[in-house]
């Protein structure tokens, strides 16, 4: 039996199929991922996400603390909520994990941050920054009290509004892309314009002890619960990044279509892996990460074959049949450069493809030429 979420008894009670992911006990699906997927395209859907890690970076030293930790520069955030996306590297550039970190100020206006890294990487992860934030004056805080529920799809957020208070959703209605706000019901409630979907939502984080009682409330407002199969179809279809199978220590941002999450142009600070990325950047990578897409019958699997003019290139890391489209598409590293087609081995079989640059699907329509 893995770790389970405030929300476990919930998914079991929904008839959840409970699978192991990282650890937890998960909700694969509820019956349909199909439907699931389409719940969240055309209307609205949620997920229990209570088993992400969130920390919290406290004390004077942490905003150059966390310019030196992250890839990515916390000081393009110009005010409290404010969210970013951006790789926790190691020395040779290499991809520890990558995270949402939002800056807040407490009622002293001192400034503070909340990460939110992945459950697979959660060890590594807390020693890590645990051992980086030795000659920095900062407190590093796990808040394992926290669930945290994404609501997402076209009707997502003015679902919400109807769920919470008047005083409440008001803030809820306020938030701009990439942005959150703490809530009155408590200085625990804090909400986000922020998701791993392609489309727009919500990501709440709350008590624990509140969890169940606001899920049956999404629930009785129609809302459809969703699990991890629909969460990743998604997410590719997005052409968002999974840790673990489209990056990973062995890779670089560069190699995983993450280079704007970087800033190496600041004189001022120096991040972990800077130096190795740099030199990357002048002498160019050696790989990329491009979007593969199947229209013939068949379905693109990590870890098949990448084939240009017969020689294998490189392997798919994310495939999967996509609901939206109603045919297959992939994330796949290869050798630079790749054109616009080229083949992946299928049973034994190569199957000519079509590169593209990914999202596939944004906002549920096709994005790709």
């Amino acid at each position: 039996m893995g770790h389970k979420t405030a929300l476990f008894d919930s998914h079991v009670k929904a008839g959840g199929k409970i699978v192991d992911f990282g650890g937890w006990d998960m909700p694969i699906h509820y019956g349909s991922q199909i439907e699931e997927h389409h719940a969240v395209r055309k209307h609205v859907g949620m997920f229990d996400v209570s088993h992400m890690t969130v920390v919290d970076v406290l004390g004077p030293g942490a905003r150059e603390y966390l310019r030196r930790l992250l890839a990515n520069d916390v000081d393009k955030l110009k005010q409290a909520g404010k969210a970013l996306y951006t790789a926790m590297c190691q020395e040779d550039g290499g991809i520890l994990d990558d995270l949402i970190v939002y800056r807040m100020i407490d009622g002293l206006g001192q400034d503070w941050y909340r990460l939110v890294v992945n459950c697979g990487t959660r060890e590594k992860d807390l020693a890590w920054i645990e051992k980086q934030s030795k000659n920095f004056d900062v407190q590093i805080a796990e808040r394992p009290q926290l669930a945290m529920i994404a609501i997402q799809g076209p009707k997502a957020i003015e679902t919400v509004v109807r769920v919470l208070r008047k005083a409440e959703s008001a803030r809820v209605e306020s938030l701009s892309q990439f942005e959150g706000q703490f809530l009155q019901k408590s200085g625990e409630w804090f909400v986000a314009r922020t998701g791993y979907t392609g489309e727009d939502g919500l990501e709440i984080m709350l008590p624990n002890t509140d969890a169940t009682h606001f899920w049956q409330q999404l629930l009785d407002a129609d809302v459809i619960p969703c699990g991890l199969g629909a969460r990743d179809t998604l997410r590719l279809e997005a052409g968002m990044n999974l840790y673990g199978s489209d990056m990973d220590e062995s890779v670089s941002p560069a190699e995983s279509a993450m280079n704007w999450t970087v800033v190496l142009d600041k004189e001022d600070r120096e991040f972990i892996g800077q130096s190795a990325l740099k030199a990357e950047k002048e002498n160019g990578a050696n790989r990329q990460l491009v979007g593969l897409v199947l229209e013939e019958r068949g379905v693109l699997r990590a870890h098949q074959s990448v084939l240009v003019d017969g020689v294998m290139t490189g392997e798919v890391t994310s495939g999967t049949f996509s609901p939206t489209l109603g045919y297959s598409i992939a994330l796949a590293r290869v050798v630079k450069p790749v054109g616009h087609h080229c083949e992946v081995e299928i049973r034994k079989k190569r199957h000519t493809v079509k590169v593209v640059r990914p999202p596939f699907v944004r906002n549920g329509v096709k994005v790709f030429k």
